[in-house]
């Protein structure tokens, strides 16, 4: 119990420090992309961290909640438009996966069902938990797919805040919510979380947070934003438990898997880019939202971000968790196509 507590300590001291250093730069999306880095670095460096599945899903429940707060009747009009980009979402996902698949049986190494799962553009937990299931290189897969989430985490606010300018305060009610009646939302949506979770629905406790939180503000029965203080904090916990996914890995599994990161990253930004130019001509929605809603980036993360730049936080969520739906059918599939397991990357790291 000690060496938990002296865990999340550290964890979220580091998370914090990278968190304020990065607000006082100016860097966007700071609390989350602050804390990823700094929890980053400090885990390559060797120290250990940890956080426990109880406090990551009150965070969900709080970025969930958050992300509700800025549901407004206008975004729900919209949704009209949203079968045809989610469908042309849909289609990216199965080109970028077998470009990234096809990379990294070819050039390094990897077993076609290691990197069928190291190319998945989202749905970490659930990739993880088919590597372990089926014996795979499970740290080397985690280290490709949380460079691909690192990356984008980073790169997606300041890439939109640079070239359109996203503010982060346009879309959320300007009073700010009450603790009776955050308390009261967090209690139905750790409830109703733990319904989602035992349908197996991912992003359970955001999801829960979301859907609460939008029928609470549409109802009029819990007005207002969250406080800067418990945004702060859901952020930098969502920032940290990104960042410390690197925490424990060998040095030769960073370096063996960080061409292959990099590699996956590229092939999914790429093929997104194409997809976003589609819904473009298509659909006429604003190109900053289009890169938010389609980055193959965590879902919580990338709907973080859509809060805090100002983007509409109904379809970016929408679209992550049409992803993440597409891709619980997608991947179990893809990995009976691939054939049996078998690399020669082992022994070598």
């Amino acid at each position: 119990m000690r060496r938990q507590i002296l865990d999340i300590a550290l964890t979220l001291g580091v998370g914090t420090l990278g968190a304020v250093l990065f607000t006082l730069v100016g860097f966007p999306a700071a609390s989350l992309t602050g804390a990823a880095v700094a929890v980053t670095l400090a885990g390559i460096a060797g120290l250990r961290f940890g956080l426990p599945v109880w406090l990551r899903n009150g965070a969900f429940v709080v970025l969930g909640v958050n992300i509700g707060t800025g549901v407004t009747p206008a975004m729900l009009q919209s949704a009209a438009t949203w079968p045809l980009s989610i469908g042309i979402l849909g289609v990216s996902l199965v080109v970028g996966m077998a470009l990234a698949q096809a990379g990294l049986v070819r050039w390094m190494s990897f077993a076609p069902r290691d990197a069928a799962l190291a190319a998945a553009p989202g749905h970490l937990s659930y990739v993880l938990s088919l590597s372990l299931e089926k014996g795979g290189e499970t740290p080397r897969i985690a280290v490709v797919q949380s460079i691909r989430v690192l990356f984008l985490t980073l790169c997606v606010p300041l890439l939109v805040t640079v070239f359109f300018g996203g503010a982060g305060v346009a879309l959320l009610p300007s009073p700010v919510m009450s603790v009776g009646a955050l308390a009261g939302l967090a209690a139905a949506a750790l409830a109703l979380g733990f319904v989602f979770q035992r349908l197996r629905l991912p992003a359970a406790f955001l999801l829960a947070g979301m859907f609460v939180s939008a029928l609470g503000h549409a109802l009029e029965v819990t007005p207002g934003r969250l406080s800067p203080a418990f945004e702060f904090a859901a952020f930098v916990i969502m920032g940290s438990l990104i960042g410390s996914r690197f925490a424990g890995q060998s040095g030769a599994v960073l370096r063996n898997s960080f061409l292959a990161g990099l590699w996956v990253t590229g092939v999914n930004v790429v093929v997104t880019l194409a997809a976003m130019a589609v819904a473009l001509m298509l659909l006429g929605l604003p190109p900053a939202l289009l890169i938010v809603g389609f980055a193959p980036g965590g879902v919580e993360a990338m709907a973080a971000i859509a809060v805090t730049l100002g983007l509409d936080p109904a379809f970016v969520a929408a679209h992550h968790v049409m992803r993440l739906m597409i891709l619980t059918f997608l991947i179990p599939v893809w990995l009976q196509r691939s054939g049996p397991q078998s690399s020669d990357f082992k022994g070598k790291g």
